[in-house]
């Protein structure tokens, strides 16, 4: 494992690449976390695990305001992740070892990954959203963003969620994207994986975004949770298989 950190407009994002044992060339899979976490989670670290296991590298990163990159979590929005994203992408394109690049995201990082796959159609072979919260950006129109209401014409300064706040401008940043715009500019293979039980991000928007998809396939994890507490074997089977074809 090397861990480095990667420069985006003088913010550095801590990364770790893991590397598959005995492969000197190999394709490359960005791992992006959800709103709230970093690079050490279980699901995360399960689905490094994997990708290792079938002789793809994976980047794990942590975006602005998260783990140990740069940046305050109150003051994240998704124009900085998008930036950050896109710095990664263009930081594994210096790589010499790598063949392919995929990209996967749980959750907030799904969303990221399905947006990023739009910005950049020719750059991934596949791209994997996991728990995808894209309803993000419709909620933050509607004046409800994970449980948390305002007024969707009058945003306040700070918001909290839980023991967490975030600065208002999150808000006003989501409700300009449109996720099913990057939908439709990806024509590659998507691999969406969610659990029907998902208490943070509905199970139904899954399966609308695999509808959307030109080229998607849905794997769902019956009764399982947003996190995959129940089925994480499951997950990392679905992406190991998935990857084998693709």
């Amino acid at each position: 494992m090397k861990e480095y950190y990667i420069d985006c407009d003088g913010i550095k994002l801590h990364a770790k690449l893991d590397m598959p044992e005995g492969k000197e060339k190999c394709p490359l899979c960005i791992v992006i976390h959800g709103f709230t976490g970093h690079m050490e989670e279980r699901h995360i670290i399960a689905v490094q695990e994997a990708l290792n296991e079938i002789g793809i590298a994976s980047l794990r990163v942590e975006m602005y305001g998260h783990g140990q990159s740069d940046g305050e979590f109150r003051d994240h929005t998704l124009y900085k992740w998008v930036t950050n994203a896109l710095a990664v992408v263009d930081h594994v394109k210096t790589l010499d070892f790598v063949t392919d690049l995929y990209i996967t995201g749980h959750s907030q990082g799904g969303l990221l990954t399905m947006l990023i796959a739009g910005m950049c159609p020719d750059s991934f072979k596949a791209v994997l959203p996991l728990s995808p919260a894209w309803m993000i950006p419709e909620a933050a129109r509607a004046g409800q963003v994970l449980g948390t209401p305002f007024d969707p014409m009058h945003i306040p300064e700070m918001l909290s969620f839980g023991d967490r706040e975030l600065r208002g401008n999150y808000v006003r940043v989501a409700q300009t994207i449109h996720p099913e715009e990057e939908i439709a500019r990806y024509r590659g293979p998507v691999l969406i994986v969610h659990g029907d039980k998902d208490e943070a991000v509905p199970y139904a928007y899954a399966v609308k975004a695999a509808e959307l998809y030109a080229d998607a396939h849905l794997v769902t994890i019956p009764g399982d949770t947003h996190c995959y507490d129940h089925h994480l074997e499951m997950v990392t089977e679905a992406v190991k298989e998935y990857l084998k074809k693709h």
